[in-house]
């Protein structure tokens, strides 16, 4: 299932196995979810070169999701260069990342 696929990516990024992570199913929508469950990813699913740009510059997404059946080949290549070369920004971005880190870890002691 594209879930399984996307909680192992996200754990990889997590656990700093890996830096970046890419997962892709029919919609993508299912995967971002699975994925942003894992406490230390953001997921984001992008679907044209300005959400590439801003998950990663705005918002330090550290997984990609792509829905396959939603955009064609050239956009999901084009979507990915731009993800892959977009840094994070920081600055007044960075008060938004320690703010989703702040829900993260509330929801982690509540279990």
């Amino acid at each position: 299932m594209p879930s399984d696929f996307a909680e192992a990516v996200a754990n990889a990024v997590a656990r700093g196995d890996a830096w970046l992570g890419v997962v892709v199913d029919s919609a993508g929508i299912g995967s971002s979810i699975a994925a942003n469950k894992v406490a230390g990813a953001r997921a984001a699913l992008c679907y044209d070169r300005a959400t590439a740009r801003n998950s990663r510059e705005h918002n330090d997404a550290n997984v990609l999701s792509l829905g396959a059946k939603l955009i064609s080949p050239e956009a999901a290549r084009e979507i990915l260069a731009i993800w892959l070369s977009t840094p994070f920004a920081g600055g007044r971005h960075q008060r938004r990342v320690d703010k989703i880190r702040s829900i993260e870890e509330r929801g982690t002691k509540k279990q």
